[in-house]
């Protein structure tokens, strides 16, 4: 199946190098391109992609909010595309945000291109894309920032058995199912089967949101290992 992209970045270079590298690919489609958010709205609603990746800085609409107007549409509009931020190496504020309101992950802009495609491969499918050396400096550094929010965590978290809370915690720390498979001492199937169970539970929409839900939850903190 054809994976349609479409690139929204106000780097005129960035965009279109980017935009023919995925093309190249024999299973990418880009499908569009944008200069801000505005016009990234406009193309994704236009285009229905299955993939859009959003750069953090624009005029006119940044990413965070165009990001917010495609994954929470208003009446009448059905299509929701998987979105995958574009940043820089600094962790920019607006990442973290996107992720809580369900953005699939985020990649830096200086990546591999095999990283750059393979992360449309992995949010095309339904993953979230959480690198592990990137995903718990982002995330803890972001905590750091923040007093830890505890709305409600009693109600939701006892919802969860306690493998799925160690479940949840070992995806807090950037493991992949394989990883925890291997921690945990059992088969990978069994691992994604909790990892449903803790996301449907807990009413997030991907390993991204689970991650920012352990954190602000209380369930992991900075530091932790």
């Amino acid at each position: 199946m054809t994976i349609r992209v479409v690139v929204v970045d106000d780097q005129a270079m960035v965009r279109s190098g980017f935009a023919a590298l995925l093309s190249a690919q024999s299973d990418i489609d880009v499908v569009g391109d944008a200069a801000d958010g505005l016009q990234g709205v406009a193309v994704s609603r236009r285009t229905h992609p299955d993939v859009v990746l959003m750069d953090v800085r624009m005029p006119e609409l940044n990413g965070l909010e165009a990001a917010r107007q495609l994954l929470d549409p208003p009446p009448g509009v059905v299509h929701r595309p998987k979105v995958l931020m574009l940043t820089t190496f600094d962790l920019d504020d607006y990442v973290y945000e996107a992720l809580r309101i369900g953005a699939s992950g985020f990649l830096l802009k200086d990546a591999p291109i095999t990283d750059l495609i393979q992360a449309v491969r992995v949010v095309a499918a339904g993953d979230a894309l959480l690198a592990p050396s990137v995903t718990r400096r982002l995330i803890a550094d972001f905590a750091r920032q923040r007093p830890v929010r505890r709305r409600d965590p009693a109600l939701r978290l006892n919802g969860l058995t306690p493998r799925e809370t160690e479940v949840l915690e070992l995806i807090a720390r950037g493991l992949s199912n394989t990883e925890i498979a291997d921690a945990l001492v059992v088969a990978e199937q069994t691992v994604k089967t909790h990892v449903g169970r803790v996301l449907a539970k807990l009413a997030l929409r991907d390993r991204a949101q689970a991650v920012v839900f352990a954190y602000e939850s209380g369930l992991v903190t900075p530091g932790d290992r």
